[in-house]
């Protein structure tokens, strides 16, 4: 695909990266120019979601999942529950990329190659 500014800001609502009021792309996960490159190499907007959930999922870190200041406690989302929504997200999108290749009269179905 050809990156444009609307298709950028449509992945980055796909990847649930906004830019924050008043901040810069520096500010989420993945620059412009990363999405850009996502998208190049896309064959549509599913398949670039489904490449950037997989990138969210790589980039997620361990951290302290529930911590008490005195009488107050807090938890935070377990990394295992944030890892598996953005591995499931990925393969939601990656199913949306599949069931939208080809065309109405004629459609194929790539071979699944490892």
């Amino acid at each position: 695909m050809t990156p444009s500014p609307e298709l950028r800001q449509r992945l980055r609502k796909l990847l649930n990266e906004q830019i924050p009021a008043g901040g810069s792309d520096s500010d989420t996960n993945f620059l412009d120019a990363e999405l850009d490159e996502i998208l190049a190499e896309a064959a549509n907007i599913w398949s670039a979601a489904a490449v950037g959930w997989t990138m969210k999922a790589g980039l997620l870190k361990s951290r302290i999942e529930r911590y008490s200041v005195g009488q107050e406690s807090y938890d935070l989302t377990a990394l295992k529950d944030e890892l598996d929504h953005a591995l499931t997200m990925a393969q939601k999108y990656s199913d949306m990329a599949k069931a939208s290749m080809g065309s109405v009269i004629l459609r194929f179905a790539p071979p699944e190659v490892l």
